[in-house]
């Protein structure tokens, strides 16, 4: 299917008739069934209820962005699934999940029997759902085959209420002529949480075997990046089961898709494998957002071409697709667990994709929003500490915690963005933070006003680390260095960060540390300009001996900050405990 009309008799986004897809549609593996449930989750999932709901929630582009935001709010009245397809025949006592399943119907079914079957699979469904949707299921299916993916989108309206998961699975009657069908419904996800939350944390570091205070301080860390890798936040159990669901099947090789849309995020959110032997599975996510005013080169194209759902409020279909990355310690972003690899918008009569754009990341889109922030102008909403939904910035305590909240969300962006942009958002930041006029109201919402400026200085800080990761390449603003300039930019750079500290942050000092001690114990370093005897240097090399001096004992210092800083809290956490006795 190169495009939807390939599939639909009719090429409009009409739903009124759910039963008009064409006789041919094949799907043999999990790449062509995951385009059939693209087309019909969009239009049965996303455009009927955004025509047929007033003031349908569009997802801000933001929420796209990782990481990813809990939601605080849910739309009951809008649809929500999940459910898996498996890239094989069903096994049903073997499988390692629980589910009702809807027996096939193969070519060699006699009438009677294929009626038999069809009856005990309505009966299935209707067992699963509320007695209010009993009549019209009935007489909506009665004498159908409800496993044929024919009859799947007819089916929205009801797999959507209802509890739990789909199955999907090839029928493998025949052989050479596999085909998707609906094998199962009320599947419940195995969620073995806690196992793979410890087992992952081990893996990277964050947790050691019986040690409580070092479980307790990373546990949220390696929770979030966990659920993060496969696409949602810490969130719902239908979300939460589908993750951990997608890493099992994903660790058993099995070729799989996962499936789950949200009525609180308002996202079809999808994880498959279909072979590849990538670490991870592979994460997109689609939803209907609004294209910002101020992309005007984008706005003629998409009208001419048709692909606004509403062209008076901007809407689109927007799919976004993600990579995920391993955890590095020694990393200054090693928070991140995702990044966004490609946008796409899904035109809603078609199917066809408009790639190569770029709705989420734009730069000057997040100033913008910054700058109306500070001047209590935003209008949006940002989850605050992942339990406070801030609707708007028109006090003076709002906006301080939607800006620590946005700091936060965008945080390794900023981190990564160019020189430009950052001197722009401390000139925006700068100007807000230490205005005179400014002060009585940052005293009356002192703690909110520290905490903006500790995530601020922790960006600041982080960004030249995020330059001293690259200077220990020997590659500076992109271009390659020798070991005189790199030692030379390092000295800098380190100079400028030891008076910054008095916002300390021990994982930035500690990877400051890291860094120079790897470069410091560089052996060709050593071997060529360290180890040689005076007489046999030249003035270049006397020059980097004299910087790799310098180094050692910035270093050192670096050093010394951190171990007094942890003797005070050492003396510290002791004087709380005598005081606790006492």
């Amino acid at each position: 299917m190169q495009s939807w009309t390939e599939a639909f008799t009719q090429g409009n986004i009409a739903w009124k008739d759910e039963w008009n897809l064409k006789d041919n549609i094949v799907l043999t593996d999990i790449v062509s069934l995951k385009r059939f449930l693209d087309l019909v989750h969009v239009r049965y999932c996303l455009l009927k209820p955004y025509f047929e709901t007033n003031n349908y929630p569009l997802v801000e582009n933001r929420e796209l962005l990782p990481s990813f935001e809990p939601d605080l709010l849910e739309y009951k009245q809008l649809p929500g699934f999940s459910l898996v397809a498996l890239g094989r025949p069903i096994n049903y006592f073997h499988e390692v999940f629980q589910f009702d399943i809807l027996p096939n119907i193969t070519s060699d079914t006699s009438e009677r029997e294929a009626a038999r079957i069809m009856g005990r699979n309505l009966q299935t469904l209707q067992n699963r759902l509320h007695k209010s949707a009993h009549e019209e299921l009935r007489t909506r299916f009665e004498k159908r085959d409800v496993g044929n993916m024919r009859a799947y989108p007819a089916l929205m309206p009801f797999l959507t209420i209802m509890d739990r998961a789909q199955v999907l699975a090839l029928n493998g009657d025949v052989p050479g002529q596999e085909n998707f069908r609906l094998c199962g419904v009320y599947a419940s996800f195995p969620s073995d949480l806690d196992t793979e939350i410890k087992r992952f944390g081990l893996r990277i570091g964050k947790f050691a075997v019986g040690d409580n205070e070092m479980y307790d301080q990373h546990r949220n860390f390696v929770y979030q990046y966990m659920m993060e890798l496969y696409g949602f936040p810490i969130s719902s159990e239908r979300r939460t089961s589908a993750a951990l669901f997608a890493r099992r099947l994903h660790k058993m090789g099995e070729r799989f898709l996962i499936r789950a849309l949200g009525q609180s995020d308002r996202t079809i959110t999808t994880q498959w494998n279909d072979a590849s032997h990538k670490p991870y599975p592979q994460v997109e996510k689609i939803a209907l957002v609004s294209l910002d005013a101020d992309q005007t080169e984008l706005l003629p194209v998409l009208k001419e071409e048709g692909y606004f759902v509403n062209s008076k409020k901007r809407v689109l279909i927007l799919r976004v697709r993600y990579r995920q990355h391993k955890f590095n310690p020694d990393n200054v972003r090693h928070d991140r667990a995702l990044s966004v690899e490609s946008q796409e918008i899904i035109h809603p009569a078609t199917g066809e994709v408009l790639s190569g754009v770029n709705i989420i990341r734009d730069s000057s889109n997040m100033f913008l929003r910054l700058n109306d922030i500070v001047r209590g102008e935003y209008t949006g909403y940002i989850v605050y500490k992942r339990s406070e939904l801030i609707e708007n910035t028109e006090t003076d305590e709002k906006k301080l915690k939607f800006l620590y909240a946005w700091l936060t969300k965008h945080q390794r962006r900023i981190i990564g963005y160019s020189d430009e942009f950052f001197a722009n958002v401390v000139k925006v930041l700068d100007t807000y933070l230490h205005d005179p006029q400014n002060y009585e109201i940052f005293n009356h919402a002192r703690e909110y006003y520290q905490e903006v400026i500790s995530r601020f200085s922790y960006i600041q800080q982080a960004r030249k680390i995020r330059i001293l990761e690259d200077l220990k390449g020997r590659t500076y603003k992109g271009r390659r260095i020798n070991y005189a300039q790199m030692l030379e930019e390092m000295i800098t750079l380190l100079h400028s960060l030891k008076f910054e500290i008095v916002a300390y942050f021990d994982s930035l000092v500690a990877t400051v540390i890291k860094i120079g001690d790897a470069v410091l114990g560089d052996r060709y370093l050593i071997r060529t300009y360290i180890e040689k005897k005076d007489g046999e240097t030249s003035p270049r090399h006397q020059e980097i001996r004299k910087n790799y001096g310098r180094l050692v004992s910035l270093i050192d210092e670096f050093k010394s900050i951190r171990k007094a800083r942890k003797e005070r809290t050492q003396d510290n956490s002791l004087q709380e405990k005598v005081q606790e006795f006492i």
